[in-house]
């Protein structure tokens, strides 16, 4: 450290890679002093004219003000407030072309002079040699003072800073062509600079303060000696001429061969860097109250009748600086709000001055000329010559064109200063800082868009917890510990137990009374006993254990190796119950085939409607019987009136009964139809065929007989399927009785030919037998139904 300021002392300056040597043309403005205009007929006030919030307003509409009254307050942080230029009324309040290369509107306040430029009450501090560091910055804040030579940086923020500072810079270099509104400030005040730099040392505390000024100014170089050689801590270090040596960093690195690291700013390496116009602002605040409101701006440009430096109100329309210094434009004109290497062209002239402006440039052709269409690059690698940040912008304009901004993040983008040297020396005119330009701002939305949506992700996260707590406290609102027993308490509990389990051993009915009793006690002693269901279990036990042995005693009488599940006997007799509807289903499709097959004898359309509607009512009655029957069994089989080997044995015979309905409905009707076939026209034939229905009735019968076994069924149950049997037979009966009435039926009409009344005799005879058959089938069912009774 010693080294160093021994090096610095004596004059030592390091050199920083890049730069380049455009012409000064300085002259043209550095050799008048500073003028003053007059009042403009309107000012134009963005609200924000600095990085950062911009202010909270604190006016209204038609509101009058006086010079130096704050227009808004800071509102958040890097927030400076803005105060009126001059005396005068608001006109409006409305967004207004801003001072950048987009002329986006921002919210402007417009003030309308009333000419007489009369002070508000101005409150300087009266010993800032004992300020306290609090009230110089809140001074500093309150004026509304920021960077007045770079990107506008709240000045409050830098004199407030926490971090130790070695090295107080002020950069009065001012290296770009054209301006010179620092070069004579410093030689019309430097008295006034010079204050303002030991206020910022009475703020920061730093070893040494270095002003760097270009060796082209030589006034200004000899003004500011002789202000500060009252103070040793200050030191007067002159630099060659290069652009940009004005830079923060190139700066830097000439006056303490120091670099500022990758992403971070001068005060990470003990350094803090002013610029001599936001000096001056300062001096003016603490030692005369007065906000900032006005600056030195350069108005310069072969377009410009009297080019020179001028006090230019905040606000002041640019078309009235340039009319105050005789502007006369050619065709085409371009006018442009800093200098030629970093400023950017107007798109209208009716923008007001900012805290930023310290140039106006109005070029003809020759001294700025137009630039030429872009050409392809021929990789000269000029601009990575001349960069002072050591970036390749070549490499940057491509991925800037292709949208790669993870690569451009790679390559150190935000390290460019956008001073143009690279778009200077390219031979192509590629208008390389645009596209930085252009990136760095699409880079930033991103950024916030991210910051944005995870800021949103973890309200949300937050809320679901929130709303996952509140649920879980809603649950557990009305659960109430309860109270902690004292050991009085606990014992009583403990000997009410005991006595319990004492009177359990008494019997069943004794150790209930008493458990009931015990637990009465207890609550009434105070205690809470927790129920006691030991004997009810014991009991259930007891009772499970004589309902097995009583099943494995039944299932060894019947020579049952395994007793019969009641599930499986209620399964058994609902796959009975499904064959008996299945079967009737099967007499209803024969009784209507049946109907069809007699309707061509019947001939007429009516009676066959009728006899089939007879015979449909028949089958669903049958139907309806058959499913009678196995709900009776059901009914029989409960669990109060039967036994498991019961309910199997009332299954089965449901099963029976529905086999043999089934099969009498299928024999009834293969007799009807071969009672029809004109083969069976003969006595002999219908003999043969009764003599086949009665054999089939008898194996039937015989079938029925073995399915009934004697150990079926007991007395109750037999008198049910009698009853049930008869009722069959009954049906059946009147059936056939119907069917020979339908059948003997004579049919209407004219009188038919002889051949016709041989048919009708034929099938009167078939008729005739049919009927006898169902005569004795009904008979014989009738019988078996009595000898089962």
């Amino acid at each position: 450290m010693e080294k160093l300021l021994e090096q610095i002392k004596k004059g030592t300056v390091w050199a920083f890679p890049g730069g380049v040597h455009p012409p000064q043309q300085k002259s043209l403005s550095n050799n008048a002093p500073i003028a003053r205009l007059p009042l403009p007929e309107k000012l134009v006030l963005p609200l924000k004219q600095h990085i950062g919030a911009s202010g909270k307003l604190i006016v209204e509409k038609n509101q009058h003000v006086l010079k130096g009254q704050p227009l808004t307050k800071p509102s958040a942080n890097w927030s400076v407030p803005v105060h009126a230029p001059t005396s005068g009324t608001i006109i409006d309040i409305t967004p207004m072309p801003s001072a950048h290369p987009s002329a986006l509107p921002e919210l402007s306040i417009i003030i309308e002079p009333d000419g007489k430029d009369t002070w508000c009450e101005l409150s300087p501090l009266a010993n800032p040699a004992n300020a306290s560091h609090d009230e110089l910055v809140d001074v500093i804040h309150n004026a509304g003072i920021s960077g007045m030579g770079g990107a506008g940086f709240p000045t409050y923020v830098k004199a407030d800073i926490k971090q130790p500072i070695e090295f107080l810079i002020v950069n009065a270099v001012e290296c770009e062509p054209y301006i010179t509104a620092d070069d004579t400030l410093m030689r019309e005040h430097a008295a006034e600079i010079i204050k303002g730099i030991e206020l910022m040392q009475q703020l920061l505390n730093p070893t040494l303060c270095i002003i760097g000024i270009e060796d082209n100014k030589p006034e200004a170089i000899t003004a500011m000696t002789e202000a500060a050689k009252h103070n040793e801590h200050i030191l007067i270090q002159t630099v060659p001429t290069v652009y940009p040596s004005g830079g923060e960093k190139q700066l830097i690195k000439l006056l303490t061969n120091r670099e500022v690291p990758n992403g971070g700013i001068p005060a990470d390496i003990g350094i803090l860097v002013h610029n001599t116009g936001t000096l001056f602002a300062i001096q003016q605040a603490v030692y005369e109250g007065k906000p900032l409101i006005e600056r030195v701006v350069t108005v310069t440009g072969n377009t410009i009748h009297n080019p020179g430096n001028v006090w230019a109100l905040l606000g002041t329309e640019i078309k009235h600086l340039l009319d105050c210094q005789g502007f006369s434009p050619v065709p085409q004109q371009r006018v442009v709000m800093g200098g030629p290497m970093m400023g950017f062209t107007l798109p209208t002239v009716r923008i007001g001055v900012v805290k930023t402006t310290n140039c106006i440039l109005a070029p003809d052709h020759k001294e700025l000329a137009e630039p030429g269409p872009e050409k392809a690059c021929i990789r000269c690698s000029a601009c990575a010559d001349a960069c002072p940040a050591s970036l390749l912008p070549q490499q940057l304009q491509w991925f800037a064109k292709s949208k790669e901004y993870d690569k451009l993040q790679e390559h150190n983008l935000f390290d460019c200063i956008e001073c143009g040297a690279c778009a200077y020396v390219c031979p192509s005119e590629i208008p390389l800082v645009q596209y930085y330009r252009v990136a760095k701002v699409e880079i930033k939305e991103q950024i916030a868009e991210k910051i944005k949506s995870d800021r949103a992700k973890e309200r949300f996260d937050a809320r679901k917890a929130r709303l996952e707590q509140e649920q879980a406290e809603r649950k557990n609102r009305h659960k109430r510990k309860p109270a902690p027993k004292s050991t009085e308490e606990q014992q009583k509990v403990a000997d009410a137990l005991a006595r319990v389990k004492d009177k359990t051993s008494d019997g069943d009915n004794k150790s209930a009374v008493a458990a009931a009793i015990a637990r009465a006690k207890a609550k009434k002693q105070g205690g809470e006993l927790e129920p006691d269901n030991s004997e009810v279990a014991k009991e259930r036990a007891a009772r499970k254990e004589q309902a097995r042995l009583y099943k494995e005693q039944k299932a060894q009488n019947n020579g049952d190796d395994e007793p019969v599940d009641d599930k499986k006997s209620a399964v058994a007799a609902a796959i009975a119950r499904a064959k008996a509807k299945k079967a009737a289903q099967a007499n209803e499709q024969a009784q209507s085939d049946d109907t069809e097959s007699e309707s061509p004898v019947a001939t007429d359309d009516k009676k066959a409607a009728v006899a089939a509607a007879i015979a449909r009512a028949k089958a669903k009655k049958a139907a309806q019987a058959n499913e009678q029957a196995p709900s009776d069994d059901t009914v029989s089989e409960s669990p109060v009136a039967a036994d498991d080997k019961k309910a199997a044995v009332a299954a089965a015979i449901a099963r029976a009964k529905a086999r043999k309905a089934a099969q009498a409905n299928e024999q009834a009707a293969a007799d009807n139809t071969a009672s029809e076939l004109p083969d069976a026209a003969d006595d002999k034939k219908a003999a043969v065929a009764a003599a086949i229905a009665r054999a089939k009735a008898k194996k039937a019968a015989a079938d029925n007989t073995a399915s009934e076994l004697p150990d079926a069924a007991d007395d109750k149950k037999a008198a049910v399927a009698a009853a049930i049997a008869r009722a069959k037979a009954k049906k059946a009966a009147q059936a056939n009785e119907l069917a020979k009435q339908s059948e003997n039926a004579e049919p209407q009409g004219n009188d038919e030919s002889s051949e016709g009344s041989q048919q009708t005799a034929q099938e009167k005879k078939k008729a005739a037998v049919a009927a006898a058959i169902a005569r004795a089938k009904a008979k014989k069912q009738q019988k078996e139904g009595n000898d089962q009774s």
